[in-house]
This record gives structure tokens, sequence and C-alpha cells, in this order.
């Protein structure tokens, strides 16, 4: 009898502490991304110590400590490839960064190895032990997806997560 008691103490326990890990998540760790919605259309600025392009491809390569700013938001990293639609109409389709890539908003920050941002499909892959921080939360992972349409994502491969609670 004795450990049917311990037994509902520690299921009821658990219950209460998933709970209230839910509501935290939902309170403050999203991953969402909501930062790169709010520069969405902005113009882009970007500055590196080398330039490429290729025009068949329609790829341009900014190499050497290459900075994109859009808004508030910078990205960072050695390699920033920036592949345009093949329409021709000057849109960007696809964004790269490789070699240790750093992300930043007004609401996060991401750390990873790599960093794919698709901006017709709304939608961001990091890889390469990545870090998100958010407010007082922090994600760790192997791979960070993020849907920007739908405000839904995932972070795979030996998650990690820190949340801070108000006591």
């Amino acid at each position: 009898m004795q450990h049917h008691r311990i037994l509902a103490f520690a299921l009821g326990v658990g219950l209460s502490l998933a709970m209230q890990t839910a509501h935290v998540l939902a309170q403050g760790t999203g991953l969402n991304f909501s930062g790169l919605q709010n520069v969405r259309g902005l113009p882009v600025e970007i500055t590196s110590d080398n330039l490429q392009v290729n025009n068949q491809t329609g790829e341009t390569i900014f190499t050497g400590n290459a900075v994109l700013g859009q808004g508030d938001m910078r990205l960072a990293a050695p390699e920033i490839r920036i592949i345009y639609d093949a329409a021709g109409d000057n849109r960007i389709e696809r964004l790269e960064a490789y070699g240790g890539v750093t992300l930043v908003t007004a609401e996060e920050a991401a750390e990873g190895e790599t960093a794919v941002y698709e901006v017709a499909a709304g939608t961001v892959r990091m890889q390469g032990s990545v870090l998100l921080t958010q407010g007082p939360n922090i994600l760790s992972g192997d791979r960070l997806f993020v849907d920007l349409e739908t405000e839904q994502g995932r972070m795979e491969g030996r998650v990690r997560t820190l949340i801070q609670t108000n006591p």
C-alpha cells in the first residue's frame, strides 16, 4: 500500500512538473524565430572582405567577416551565399551561411555551424552544435528547423534545454 502512495505521489509530481514545463515553454521558449518575421521585406545590407558573383548560377558569395543586416537582424559567418530566384526578378530565393554562423534578432540569438534560410518557403535550418537563446532560456542540439509561416519549430539531436522559472 505504501508503494502505491509513493508511486501516486511521484506520478502527481511528474505530471505537475510536466504541466509547469509546458506552461513555461508556451510563455518563454518557442522555436518560431519571431524576430525574423519582423524584418521580412526590409532592405538587406551585406558587408564582407570579398565578393564573388556568378551570373550564370544566380549566386553571390560573400567571404571574410561577412555580416548581413536586415532591420534589427544580423547574420554573421565566414561565408554567406545568396541564391537569387531563377526568374531573374532580383528576389532572394535562399540564403546560406557556413563556417560558424551567428544569427541575432531583437528576440533571440542562435549559433551553429551552418544555416539555410529558404525565403519563399519561410523556413530556417541550422546544423552543427546549435545553440538558441530566447531571453533567459537556452536550447541546444544538433539541428534546428523553424517554419516561419506556421510558427512551428523543432530541435533535434541530443537536445538540452535550460528554462528559467520564476519562484
